[in-house]
């Protein structure tokens, strides 16, 4: 609600408190010090003049541009009480508005507590290292290149890489949890996170401006500035409502010949305060969210995804890891899996191949004991060769096996997955076969969307092979499946089906971002692009499934909540227009039971800035 654009009732607290002060008064001259009705009205005539006239003055504006919203009862309720010489009425008139828009201001600044402390935590220096010497500078002078040292306990300023020093850095204002990050030499660091006890020297990779902390302030300043529909959902509530409050005040004039009748009901009816029940119920929910690690870029998707009936994944990194696991290990005669992959994952240590890390962590899990290796070398299209306990080791591919022993038999069939070849003293000795595996709950979560979020469909969409889609969409579950599809591909699907029935887009890659923007509601989880950020209505920074869940239950609930406070409101008022207009209430007692009810919405709808019992329930 606009209650001016006069600069003194931007001061709503300080007009509601002059309001009160006035009454105050009012009541002292008359009951204390017995003044005469003149005297004692003065006070209440300035606070009606001061807090009053710039109202009807902004509201007349409104209705010339055929604007009528429920805020034109509160000035037609302060014209009447001039009339009719109702002076405490009309007072507290304007104390019920100026105390609403009072109300809402301290509601959305609890709400926003959330980006209060992320811009907080920003550090106002940084520590440059320049030749032997180091220098403190201020946060915008920190360019691309520069080597900044992060002391113990120090909020990292910028976005960077390691360059000396191992330690540990907390990340939980990114993922919600309170646990910790290895950071050695080549790791990545982030913008915000707490250093832990050892120094660590690093070099930017971007500009304060430009960090991935930055960002998430950017976001959030955009949440709380965009005006999302279900708050013209509230307009429209109140446009209805305001026809249906002045019918029923002509009536029981008209019925009772008493024109405070007339005051009265549109005094219990005036609901300017009770609207603000809807955008605090959604900044609150934005804040909620922002504590659960889950950004809300388009605040309009807390309503939408509620209507969300077809849910549309990406593959690599939403439903799976985005990194291949050693899934089958098919030995040779002769030889022993413990041998061959302690020899495997021996040399594997020194490569940078995707799947070195997937051998190794196998023969982590199966508690392998590794040697050392030598003459390791990893020529272009060759695979990886060394010397391990005297025997030459190669990891490569099936081809390269075949040339080096033709008589090799016993490989297993060619899967949809990847694999390498171990060959040991020039003999074929395993096949290692790769898959990207799903995550352990994305079976049960794309299970529970239809029986608990009233999804219809559920389909995958990739860019990768056929047969690795289907493997997947097996594992967890799914039976639409669409692969090797373009980004424009994907653009073109989420559109036909959006036409059909409003969709959620989930994905994490930059091929995701055209079909994130085509959905209704678009998400992005974890190591996300920059492009993807800003494609996506909503990005859960932590990589897990929970953080989708977490999102629907907290949209519904605020949904749910914003609709109780205005629909329910609006039912009191209602109810109290009829004592009204039967004359069982005065304006002042109607004035009073109308503050009770605005106070009750906008109190009810604050609990959406608060945790439900259940955040997922897969």
């Amino acid at each position: 609600m606009n209650l001016s654009p006069n600069a003194l009732l931007r001061d709503t607290t300080g007009l509601a408190l002059f309001c009160l002060a006035a009454i105050a008064v009012h009541l002292a001259m008359k009951f204390g010090f017995h003044a005469s009705t003149a005297s004692a009205n003065l006070p209440l005539l300035a606070a009606i003049l001061l807090g009053g006239a710039p109202l009807v003055y902004d509201l007349a504006r409104k209705a010339l541009r055929r604007e009528f919203g429920s805020d034109l009862l509160g000035g037609i309720s302060i014209v009447t009480s001039l009339w009719l010489g109702e002076y405490l009425a009309g007072s507290i008139i304007v104390l019920m508005l100026s105390g609403g828009a009072a109300l809402e201001s301290y509601a959305l600044r609890s709400a926003s507590s959330v980006l209060d402390a992320l811009a907080r935590r920003v550090p106002l220096v940084a520590h440059r290292r320049v030749a032997a010497t180091t220098e403190d500078i201020v946060l915008a002078e920190v360019e691309v290149g520069d080597i900044l040292v992060i002391h113990p306990h120090e909020i990292c300023p910028v976005d960077g890489e390691v360059l000396e020093g191992h330690g540990v850095m907390d990340e939980s204002y990114l993922t919600g949890e309170p646990f910790e990050i290895t950071k050695t030499r080549g790791s990545q660091v982030i913008s915000g996170a707490i250093n832990g006890e050892a120094v660590l020297v690093i070099r930017t990779t971007r500009r304060a401006a430009d960090s991935r902390y930055a960002r998430i302030m950017d976001v959030m300043r955009d949440s709380e500035a965009t005006r999302p529909r279900l708050r013209r959902l509230g307009d429209r509530l109140g446009a209805v409502y305001t026809p249906v409050a002045l019918a029923v005040a002509l009536a029981a004039w008209a019925a009772s010949g008493d024109a405070t009748r007339f005051l009265a009901v549109l005094v219990i009816a005036t609901p300017c305060p009770l609207l603000i029940a809807i955008p605090v119920a959604i900044v609150g929910s934005i804040s909620l969210c922002a504590r659960r690690a889950i950004i809300v870029k388009s605040p309009a998707v807390l309503e939408q995804i509620a209507t969300c009936r077809t849910a549309i994944f990406d593959k690599t990194g939403t439903l799976t890891f985005g990194e291949p696991a050693l899934t089958e290990m098919v030995v040779a005669d002769g030889f022993n899996r413990a041998d061959v992959l302690s020899a495997a994952a021996s040399l594997e240590r020194y490569s940078k191949h995707p799947l070195a890390r997937a051998v190794l962590a196998t023969a982590a899990a199966e508690h392998v004991t590794l040697a050392e290796a030598s003459m390791v070398t990893e020529p272009p299209g060759e695979g990886l060769r060394g010397t391990v306990q005297g025997r030459q080791i190669a990891v490569t591919s099936r081809k390269k096996v075949l040339a080096i022993d033709r008589l090799a038999t016993g490989f297993p069939p060619v899967t949809g997955g990847l694999e390498c070849v171990v060959a040991i003293d020039q003999r074929y000795a395993a096949t290692l076969q790769f898959r990207d595996q799903p995550r352990p709950d994305s079976r049960s979560f794309v299970q529970h969307l239809g029986p608990k979020h009233q999804f219809r469909r559920t389909m995958i969409v990739s860019g990768d092979r056929e047969s690795e889609v289907r493997y997947l969409a097996d594992k967890v579950g799914v039976t639409e499946v669409h692969a090797g599809q373009s980004p424009e591909q994907k653009l073109a699907l989420v559109r036909a089906e959006t036409a059909l029935a409003p969709t959620l887009y989930v994905g994490d890659g930059i091929n995701d971002a055209p079909a994130m923007m085509a959905a209704t509601v678009g998400m992005a989880i974890g190591e996300h692009s920059d492009v993807t950020a800003e494609a996506a209505g909503v990005i859960a920074l932590e990589n897990t499934l929970k953080k989708v869940d977490e999102f629907i239950h907290i949209a519904r609930r605020m949904r749910r909540i914003a609709l109780q406070s205005a629909v329910g409101g609006m039912a009191l008022s209602l109810a109290g227009m009829g004592f009204a207009a039967a004359g069982y209430l005065t304006p002042v007692n109607g004035a009073l039971l109308q503050e009770a009810i605005d106070i009750v919405a906008v109190l009810n709808a604050l609990r959406a800035a608060f945790p439900p019992a259940t955040m997922h329930d897969f």
